[in-house]
Formats: C-alpha cells, sequence, structure tokens
C-alpha cells in the first residue's frame, strides 16, 4: 500500500526532473542571434522545476514516513485519551476484522461491559487479583460452592453499590457480562435448577463483603468484612440492570423478565452500610466471599472473571467435599485463560491441589474449572 501511494508522487518529480534538464538543454545550445524573450525566460525558468522535483522526491523518499509517524506519536494518543475507549477499539477491530456486529462481544470481552461508560479510567479494571475455591460436603449428593475474591481495582471505581446476580439459565449466565451496565458485581451459577431457590437463599445469608473506598473528602479508608443483607431487585425492575430486558443484545433478541422469574435473581447491596459511618464516593478494593449450593454429582465448579483482571493466583480447598459414606474423589484444575501449566493436566488427591499461579489478565469469560470424579486408584 505504501509503495502505490508515494510512486505518483515520485513520478511527478522525475517528470518535474526532466522537464527541467529539457528546458536547460534548450537554453545551452539554442544561442539567439538576436534577443529572444523565449531564450530569456527559459533561462529563468528551468531552476524552478528542477528545484521543484528534488524538493518533491526528497520528500517522498525520506520525509514522508518520518513526519506521519512524528505527527501520529505527538498527536495519536492526544485524540484517543478524548475518544470512547470502546468506539477506539470498534473501529480498530472494525479495520482489522471488517464490520460486524460481533465485535461488540470482543469489546466487551476486553473492556467489561462497561466499556461504554465516557472515560477509560473509569473502567473497572482490577490489577492485582486473588481467588480461592472452596468445597464443603453437606451429604454424599450436595456440597457447599465456596469463593473468595479480591480485586483491586487500577482507578477508584465511583460507585456504592454492588449488585449479585444468580442463574440457572446457561443462557443469561453467558450474557450478563455483556449485558450488565453496572460497575461493580458477581455472577453466580447454579447448574441444577432443583437447587436454585435454596442456592439463592444460601448466597444472600453467607455473603460478606469487605472493601477499600475514597470517603467524601477523598481519604482512602477500609471496611472489614461484613455481611450485608442484599435487597432483591423486583422482576419488574431488572430492565435497570441488564440491557437485554430492554433491548436486542448481539444475535440475542429483547427478553421478557416475566420469563425469567423461575431462574434468575438480581440483588443489591448498598455499599454505604460497611463504612462506619462515612460516605463511600469510589472503591478502590473489594473483597466478596460467598457460598452456594451445588450437587456433588456436577462434577464440576468454576470461576469466572467478571472483569477485566490481572491474576495473581487461584487456590484450591477441595478436602471438605469428602464426608461419611461419600467415594473418594480426585480432582484435576482446567484453567481457560491465556496460558496453562502442566499441573492442569493431572488428576490429584484433594490434598495435593495447590494455588494456581496464573499471572496473566484474565478478560470476562476466562477462568478455571475444578473437575472431580472418583479416584481411579
Amino acid at each position: 500500500m505504501a509503495a502505490r501511494r508515494h510512486v505518483p508522487a515520485l513520478a511527478v518529480a522525475v517528470l518535474l526532473i526532466l522537464l527541467a534538464a529539457l528546458d536547460l538543454t534548450v537554453v545551452l545550445l539554442w544561442q539567439p542571434t538576436t534577443r529572444s524573450v523565449l531564450h530569456d525566460v527559459l533561462v529563468v525558468v528551468w531552476p524552478l522545476p528542477a528545484l521543484a522535483g528534488f524538493l518533491l522526491g526528497t520528500y517522498e523518499l525520506f520525509l514522508h514516513r518520518r513526519l506521519v509517524a512524528e505527527v501520529g506519536r505527538i498527536a495519536g494518543p492526544v485524540f484517543v485519551e478524548h475518544l470512547l475507549p470502546s468506539e477506539v477499539l470498534r473501529t480498530f477491530l472494525a479495520s482489522v476484522y471488517g464490520p460486524n456486529v460481533a465485535n461488540d462481544d470482543v469489546v466487551a470481552g476486553i473492556l467489561g461491559g462497561d466499556g461504554m461508560r465516557p472515560r477509560g479510567d473509569d473502567l473497572t479494571i482490577s490489577t492485582s487479583t486473588t481467588v480461592k475455591l472452596e468445597l464443603q460436603g453437606i451429604d454424599t449428593k450436595t456440597y457447599h460452592f465456596m469463593t473468595t475474591q479480591r480485586y483491586q481495582f487500577r482507578n477508584s471505581v465511583p460507585v456504592d453499590r454492588f449488585v449479585i446476580f444468580a442463574t440457572s439459565n446457561a443462557l443469561l449466565r453467558d450474557t450478563i457480562s455483556a449485558a450488565c451496565r453496572y460497575p461493580l458485581y458477581e455472577l453466580y451459577f447454579i447448574p441444577d435448577s432443583s437447587l436454585f431457590l435454596d442456592s439463592v437463599d444460601d448466597l444472600r445469608q453467607s455473603t460478606q463483603i469487605a472493601i477499600d473506598y475514597l470517603d467524601h473528602d477523598g481519604q482512602r479508608r477500609s471496611a472489614e468484612p461484613s455481611q450485608i443483607p442484599p435487597v432483591e431487585v423486583k422482576f419488574n425492575e431488572w430492565a435497570n440492570y441488564l440491557t437485554f430486558f430492554r433491548e436486542p443484545t448481539g444475535t440475542l433478541p429483547k427478553l421478557s423478565p416475566m420469563s425469567h422469574m423461575s431462574d434468575l435473581r438480581i440483588f443489591e447491596c448498598d455499599l454505604s452500610g460497611i463504612a462506619d459511618d462515612h460516605v463511600v464516593r469510589a472503591i478502590c478494593g473489594l473483597t466478596v466471599s460467598s457460598r452456594t449450593l451445588q450437587r456433588t454429582n456436577d462434577g464440576f465448579c468454576y470461576w469466572q472473571s467478571p472483569y477485566p483482571s490481572f491474576v495473581d493466583t487461584i487456590s484450591f480447598d477441595a478436602t471438605g467435599l469428602a464426608v461419611d459414606h461419600s467415594p473418594r474423589h480426585e480432582f484435576r484444575v482446567m484453567p481457560f485463560t491465556f496460558r496453562s501449566t502442566e499441573a492442569s493436566a493431572q488428576w490429584l488427591e484433594a490434598s495435593e491441589l495447590g494455588d494456581l499461579d496464573v499471572q496473566s489478565w484474565l478478560l470476562p469469560g476466562h477462568g478455571v474449572a475444578l473437575l472431580w470424579r472418583e479416584a481411579m486408584r
């Protein structure tokens, strides 16, 4: 492309130089016996096309690329900083893959569901994240799945609310991250629909939240883990939390809240309730501990990142899954991330499960699964 762009300008430069050479040749060979106006004009004019051709050729061959690169280096970041991050990324993706509505899925994956917010420093991006997954058996058929996620955000998130989504619908599970416009949330999936209501009650009673926050005066403070009673959002207000209840989302048509009253619950927590009488202006760090009820014979549990997050470690504790008369299990860690480790390919005893050293960015849709089966040995 670059070669085709420069050919016309170089051709013009060569033509101007040839014209100047022809002019000079005429001046040198043509010596009129009487004064000629045409000869005088040729004497004066011939350096002009030579100079123009030389300058144009020099610019095209030596200066053009450097000038364009320098202007891009200086002005590019200034322009980009004043554009919506989602629009910058969407334009870039269209230039690479072509215009396609599916590009929005990539935008949501990289920026999170809040990628339409006005400034890049308002995005929910965790630069230090740790996760702990723990299994605690109740009986041979059910267990408590306990998760603790700790996030430290790149920039403080200007919000004082935390939203919890719980669903037993796989379609909703895979769409909520892209459809949610609330910057702080967690999504819980209960595969067995018959346990959904009991699991939701378990979630409501067990959720504990700790925050690092900025108060009204901009002072950074911390609040210890506290159990905040989540307030259930009425189904006729779900459209305020998820865009697919207001309009089509990608290839998904607009959904009716009435159709999902049996497989979706939304809760909201007021983070000011644990802020020691301070006003929460923004959240700098968030730790969420929760518990859901699951079926043991599902044979798996998993965690997915709700926001773009740099994950340091993910740890596992499955020693409590075994109860009286239950078979002995062996476990396998299955990351679905940018890169994995050799340990993820091994079946291990519960006591052999260690920390998964991730040290990588995880985007919404990335995470880790823990599989189990009856021990083969």
